[in-house]
Order: structure tokens, then C-alpha cells, then sequence
């Protein structure tokens, strides 16, 4: 017999989240509602969006996780100096081939999406599943992307946008006096 009850197909379901790099965040910011999230953790909370950590369903050896779109990413935030200090290594195994680029030449060279990029790779599990949930992870530089259809909303409001509590509380609203 099965363990399940009710429609577990809609559990797994993938579902889009909107973040932007700029916005101030009333969580993840250090000051709320003043400073954008800091790099890392925004990082971190795509890392959670990515491995289905969210949900009540997550299972470390299922890819459960959601689509995350990134807008702004030119417009990251660091603290300190860490656009000018932090270095990516690469090396291709031969001897003396060893590459370093800082994070305000990567920027210049590949955008901020590539920043955002290497840091959720970094906050990813290394198995065989970070290529597939790092394939879900859209950023683009400005405010344009492809996917507004496909991100959530209520009421017509994206979430993440300004005054979409407001929406699903009237939608709340609205179901308790139909109930």
C-alpha cells in the first residue's frame, strides 16, 4: 500500500520565484528595507529555492527543487572590499596554469549573473544533481527576462513585487466569505 495521501504530483511540482539583486528585502537584508541583500545571502536563500529545501516534501536525494529567476544582477551587493579582493581560481590540471581573476574583473568580463552564479554553485551539495538545479537558476542583468509568464502570482501581482501580500490577503479574504 502506498505511504502517500492526496495528490503527490502536485507536491513535486516545480514552481517559478522572482528575486531581485537590488530590491531592499525585509529579511535578508542586514538593514530591511534600506540595502539590498548582501551577495551571500541571497545566495544562499537561491540555494535553498533550488534544492526544494522550502517544501515539505524535500528528500536530499530527490531534485525537488523550484525555478528562481534573478533580475538586477548588475547591481549586486557586496560588503567590505570583497569586489576587490575576492579571487576565482581556475586550473586546467597542467603545470603553472593557474588563473586568477577578481570579482570586478568577472563582473566586467561576464556580468554580475556569473558572481551570482559561482556563489549558489558553492552553496549547492557537490553530487550529481548541482548541475541540474543550477540549470534552473535564470539570472539576467537587467529588469528583462522571458519567464513573466511563468512566475507566480496573485491577483496579477508577481511575487516579490510591491503590494503582493496585499493581493493574496484579499484573496484569503475573499475565500473565507465564499467558505
Amino acid at each position: 500500500m502506498s505511504q502517500t495521501v492526496g495528490l503527490t504530483r502536485l507536491a513535486y511540482s516545480r514552481v517559478w520565484h522572482q528575486v531581485s539583486a537590488s530590491a531592499p528585502h525585509p529579511t535578508l537584508s542586514t538593514q530591511p528595507n534600506v540595502t539590498p541583500p548582501s551577495l551571500g545571502r541571497l545566495a544562499s536563500r537561491i540555494a535553498v529555492l533550488l534544492m526544494g529545501k522550502h517544501k515539505p516534501t524535500f528528500d536530499p536525494s530527490t531534485d525537488c527543487g523550484d525555478y528562481v529567476v534573478v533580475t538586477n544582477c548588475a547591481a549586486l551587493h557586496t560588503t567590505g572590499n570583497k569586489k576587490w579582493r575576492k579571487n576565482y581560481y581556475r586550473h586546467n590540471t597542467r603545470p603553472g596554469s593557474l588563473k586568477t581573476v577578481t570579482m570586478d574583473v568577472l563582473m566586467e568580463k561576464h556580468g554580475g549573473s556569473e558572481v551570482l552564479r559561482k556563489a549558489v554553485s558553492g552553496m549547492l551539495p557537490k553530487n550529481r544533481l548541482r548541475d541540474k538545479r543550477l540549470a534552473r537558476l535564470k539570472a539576467f542583468e537587467g529588469e528583462a527576462h522571458p519567464y513573466k509568464e511563468n512566475v507566480i502570482r496573485f491577483g496579477g501581482k508577481a511575487v516579490g513585487s510591491e503590494g503582493w501580500e496585499k493581493m493574496v490577503e484579499a484573496i484569503r479574504n475573499t475565500d473565507k466569505d465564499r467558505l
